[in-house]
């Protein structure tokens, strides 16, 4: 007699339309080692007079500032990680997709509208404040209020959603604080521009891990 195979036969859509590339993989990942990789590198070329603790990252690719191609090149490349992101996430609500592409755009815009010698520039600080709102309402723009089943990654669920924009929010309004002492404002911004890059990451893998636990689960026997 023929053994009978137990295993249920899987649609291939259902575990693998929501895996993320392994471009968007690659770009998730690279994302956060070009921002901080960019200014850790950055910082070495600077003067004393420059405290990390103290001074902004776009500081470091302010006109006239050493090596300052390092840190413009860096933004401009942590935007089109961001772009790539985008285009590629599937599992992320078409809404989610769409605000990541404009933190990309003004991640972009940072690097080609930079501080001057002295002072500040108005243009820059409003794309900053852009990206920087943008990228932490992200998480709940790319959640899945609709149609969320169990398949669906752990980061794109409404909970996790939630916590995650509530935690940069409150990032962002320390560092938004730390403005006016202007004593930890490296130390503040550096922890809000890290988190935004991160998390991208994490829903990227979230994809992956998921998707992959999936196939498994519906590919065990069942007697």
């Amino acid at each position: 007699m023929q053994a009978t195979d137990t295993r249920r036969l899987v649609p291939i859509h259902r575990t693998t339309d929501l895996r993320a590339p392994w471009w968007v993989v690659c770009a998730a990942a690279l994302a956060p080692v070009l921002l901080i990789g960019g200014w850790t590198i950055a910082t070495t070329f600077q003067p004393p007079t420059y405290l990390w603790t103290r001074d902004t990252i776009s500081a470091l690719a302010r006109i006239g500032a050493p090596e300052r191609w390092l840190m413009t090149a860096a933004f401009a490349g942590l935007g089109v990680c961001y772009l790539l992101i985008a285009l590629g996430l599937r599992a992320a609500a078409p809404l989610g997709r769409v605000v990541l592409f404009i933190g990309g755009g003004t991640t972009i815009l940072v690097s080609a509208l930079p501080l001057p010698p002295n002072g500040t520039s108005q243009a820059h600080g409003l794309v900053a404040l852009i990206g920087f709102l943008t990228m932490a309402l992200w998480p709940l723009a790319a959640a899945r209020w609709s149609g969320a089943t169990e398949t669906t990654p752990w980061a794109l669920r409404v909970p996790v959603a939630i916590a995650a924009t509530v935690a940069l929010l409150v990032v962002n309004g320390w560092f938004g604080l730390s403005l006016l002492p202007h004593e930890l404002v490296g130390v503040s911004e550096r922890a809000s521009a890290a988190a935004e890059a991160l998390w991208p990451l994490a829903v990227v893998l979230s994809t992956r891990v998921g998707a992959l636990s999936v196939t498994a689960a519906e590919r065990a026997p069942t007697g």
